[in-house]
């Protein structure tokens, strides 16, 4: 129901509006001519593959030897015993005896 409504609302807009006068003409404003773009060089680009030559590396300047130092032999790391002691376990102290 709701859409018929809106529907005929539409149609009566749309025949309102056309019934109506045609709308004035506006003045077109005249716009200054655009200031026309300088031409710009344009890049020089190499053909595909062709790569300019890398320059050449400067020679490294050569270092003295450095003499090699002689280390004291590490000590020995002492090894871990893998049997484990047994505990003494002690025994409970007697209970204390009822007799008179």
């Amino acid at each position: 129901m709701a859409l018929s409504f809106s529907s005929i609302n539409v149609g009566q807009a749309a025949r309102h509006l056309q019934q109506l006068p045609p709308m004035p003409t506006l003045p077109t404003a005249t716009l200054p001519p655009l200031p026309s773009i300088p031409n710009l060089p344009q890049p020089t680009m190499p053909r595909p593959g062709a790569l300019p030559p890398l320059p050449t590396m400067p020679a490294l300047p050569t270092f003295p030897a450095i003499p090699t130092a002689t280390l004291p032999p590490l000590p020995s790391m002492p090894s871990i015993p893998t049997a484990i002691p047994s505990i003494p376990f002690l025994s409970p102290p007697p209970s204390p005896s009822s007799t008179p």
